[in-house]
């Protein structure tokens, strides 16, 4: 290739790269800089980058280079300034500044190189209080962290975009100065403009999603709370979990979508008996994706109601779907509905991963929607018909009164399940035979069966002590989701491994208009014990890494992540290999590995005595499953790790948690 068509490769090469947002080259200096601008690394969710300073042969050489609290020393107003511990947040990278939601609930930059304060915000309702207002108890007027923030640019303006509290805010790049005409006084009261009360409010713990200029807000209705309040569940009227789109100069808003569609919308007519009129839920609270070129929005929606659907019977579109919108207008492309009638609450929560796949010799746009009960459901994103067959199949109908059964649920048939689904007496423990026999008696106090097993009512012949749901309703893979390497069409999926039980009951509250509710699903009692102590009387791997070739709906290999409960003393004497630790972690894939952690403590969404979670961070080779370096962090992964490189140097950032221990982020790079 002679000199100018090689210039004139390289030059189209390097435009391609700036316009997807990886590669910025705003001057000579700056030719070696590559960006994190997404949550996902970019707007398909894939968490890739194609750096490879850090390789096979240099990974052993990481060392800390950097870290940061998740609410910077400098931005404190007294010692009562809030320090999450479950930190699940994902920084962003751009122009040598790296964005990350404090604390507060507000925006902060630092440098890049070494993770000082550079800037940060202070929400307009504390300043317009007082400018010397001390921030402790400002949860009550900003928020929490969210899970990342939106970066958005035209080439001239260039905006972070947050939700803060119950407001939404742009800050400028460079100055963190809000843009006193977006919204009202720089702020949109997302509260505001829905049709029903919501009761306990809303939680926008996730970030928003921009495309083509306009800015995709989901929304979980509930409380304050992680875990709704016992009101919440015994009433039937829930607030609905309505997608709007806001322009992003102005903030006015632009449309609004409703997952529980009104008559002579799409799906009202699986909402039957006027359902549609008092149901809700249905939101996003996990990530959405994007593609920029057909400016189509992804959306993973929620459950209803979970476990109990009598007092909304039908197949409840769009609950526990996959929705694709045209950003610009709201409107539904297409839709998939991953459960009929949820009562599992299997929602989908995790980023739908886009990727361009070669399928029996043809090249396909395609979406990947990894689920809680362990599918990957693979989808023509432009159409959302299916790449491989996905069937509806017969399940079992329960016998809890009043409650509506969906006669069939779909079943993909490629690729096959990453993770084990439902519970067979062949899936316990077998090491010993007196462990085999404590598993068998205790599983066998429970009712359980194959995936989608219904719930029945504990204290019955056909409920015994509780229904058990294998994967459980953490999942499988979760909001955590899967990473994706766009040069092979290979999909990292992380997933655990551990059923719950649960348990419905006779509603009681006094203002309940339900018959049946379900008791906590994360109370101790909602996990089966495993024998001699341990904590599942299932077969491991109870955390593992899956690799899922694409091209041909193909699992590659699975590897076990982490130790697991090996050196227990009912296992110790056995020698066996990893067992895997199920904690929540979520995948960065690069040029030549993919980074792991173990997640970190996970409290109420574990089993009691469990150690989910873990301070392990590994580097594993992407054709083989091997661990190829790991290291001990000061705690344990709380988010999605990134990667970006500025000045010519790599650096991997991760936030990170302990049980009581402050979450911060911490920077890896080599000396």
């Amino acid at each position: 290739m002679n000199d100018r068509k090689y210039g004139i490769v390289r030059l189209l090469i390097v435009v391609a790269a700036v316009a997807a947002g990886i590669l910025t080259v705003p001057g000579r200096a700056a030719d070696r800089d590559v960006e994190w601008r997404h949550y996902g690394g970019d707007a398909g969710a894939k968490k890739y980058s194609p750096l490879d300073q850090i390789n096979k042969d240099t990974v052993k050489n990481l060392q800390i280079a950097w870290r940061q609290s998740a609410t910077p020393q400098e931005m404190r107003q007294d010692a009562s300034a809030p320090v999450p511990y479950a930190y699940t947040h994902t920084p962003l990278m751009a122009g040598g500044l790296l964005y990350m939601s404090t604390g507060y609930g507000t925006v902060a930059a630092l440098d890049a190189t070494a993770g000082k304060l550079a800037w940060f915000d202070r929400p307009v309702a504390v300043r317009e209080q007082s400018p010397t207002l001390p921030l402790e108890g400002a949860d009550r007027v900003i928020g929490t962290p969210t899970r990342s923030l939106a970066y958005w640019t035209d080439g001239r303006d260039a905006r972070i975009v947050s939700i803060t509290g119950q407001s939404l805010v742009a800050l400028n790049v460079r100055t963190g100065k809000r843009y006193d005409d977006f919204g009202t006084h720089g702020e949109v009261d997302l509260s505001k403009g829905y049709d029903r009360d919501a009761g306990g409010g809303y939680k926008w713990k996730s970030q928003p999603s921009i495309v083509r200029d306009v800015i995709v807000i989901g929304g979980l209705p509930g409380n304050a709370a992680d875990i709704v309040s016992e009101k919440q569940r015994a009433r039937r009227e829930t607030p609905p979990g309505s997608i709007r789109g806001y322009d992003v100069r102005t903030g006015k808003r632009l449309w609004e979508f409703h997952t529980v569609p009104r008559p002579g919308e799409v799906g009202s007519e699986t909402w039957l008996n006027d359902s549609w009129s008092y149901s809700g839920n249905a939101g996003v609270w996990g990530i959405m994706s994007a593609d920029e070129e057909l400016g189509y929005v992804y959306l993973p929606i929620e459950s209803a109601l979970d476990y109990y659907g009598g007092s909304h019977p039908g197949d409840n579109l769009f609950s526990d779907s996959i929705v694709c919108l045209d950003a610009r207008t709201g409107k539904r492309i297409w839709h998939f509905q991953g459960n009929h009638h949820g009562i599992w609450d299997y929602d989908f929560t995790a980023a739908p991963v886009l990727a361009d796949v070669t399928v029996d010799g043809r090249k396909v746009k395609v979406v990947v929607q990894t689920s809680k009960q362990g599918f990957a459901y693979v989808l023509d994103r432009v159409t959302g018909r299916p790449i491989w067959p996905i069937e509806e199949r017969p399940v079992a109908k329960g016998h809890v009164p009043g409650e509506w059964y969906a006669p069939t649920q779909p079943f993909p048939t490629k690729p096959p399940a990453f993770e084990q689904q439902g519970v067979t007496v062949d899936d316990l423990i077998d090491y010993t035979p007196e462990l085999r026999r404590e598993a068998i008696e205790i599983v066998s106090q429970y009712n359980y069966g194959p995936l989608y097993t219904p719930l029945e009512l504990p204290g019955t012949p056909e409920g015994k002590n509780g229904t058990i749901l294998m994967p459980s309703t953490v999942g499988g893979n979760n909001v955590n989701g899967a990473a994706l390497d766009p040069e092979t069409g290979i999909l990292y999926v992380p997933t655990i491994r551990l059923a719950n039980v649960i348990q419905l009951t006779k509603s009681e509250h006094p203002e309940s208009n339900l018959p049946y509710v379900y008791r906590n699903a994360f109370r101790p009692e909602s996990w089966p014990r495993g024998p001699q102590g341990l904590y599942s009387p299932f077969k491991p791997p109870y955390g593992s890494l899956v690799a899922i070739d694409l091209n041909k709906g193909e699992i590659l290999w699975r590897v076990a992540n982490g130790e697991g409960p090996r050196h227990h003393p009912a296992l110790k004497a056995l020698n066996l290999p990893r067992l895997g630790q199920p904690g929540r972690a979520a995948p960065l894939v690069t040029k030549s590995l993919v980074f792991l952690g173990e997640g970190f403590p996970g409290g109420a969404f574990s089993p009691p005595g469990a150690d989910v979670g873990g301070k392990m961070f590994r580097a594993y080779d992407k054709a083989s499953g091997d661990v190829i370096w790991e290291t001990e962090l000061p705690g344990g992964t709380s988010g999605l790790p990134m990667t970006y490189m500025v000045s010519g140097k790599q650096y991997i950032v991760v936030s990170v948690g302990w049980r009581n221990m402050p979450g911060e982020l911490i920077a890896l790079a080599l000396p």
